[in-house]
């Protein structure tokens, strides 16, 4: 069920109705002391929502893109362990292992 918003054409108060499409359109504003005709305003619709670990280029590729992937020795973009990171030289670079005077 799709929520709607509505504001009212006297007093300018907008609210949200949660409400089936089949209900009828509300016609009264909700504030007491207000006698105003409300308007259904147009939405933008549901925003896409994404969850989990992430997404990935092969998720949504055919079978036989992957069957190919994987005799070319590619494997899957899809990789649970990341490389570990290298530590620093204290030779490489001129701030190695303290505080540089340059």
């Amino acid at each position: 069920m799709p929520n709607y918003d509505y504001e009212c054409q006297k007093c300018g108060n907008r609210f949200e109705v949660f409400q089936s499409m089949n209900d009828a359109k509300l016609t009264d504003c909700r504030v007491e002391s207000c006698d105003g005709q409300v308007k259904r305003l147009l939405g933008t619709g549901g925003g896409i929502i994404f969850k989990g670990s992430g997404f990935y280029q092969t998720d949504y590729r055919s079978s036989s893109y992957q069957a190919g992937a994987k005799a070319d020795g590619g494997g899957s973009a899809k990789s649970d362990a990341s490389p570990a990171p290298s530590a620093p030289s204290s030779s490489s670079s001129c701030c190695g292992g303290g505080s540089c005077s340059q």
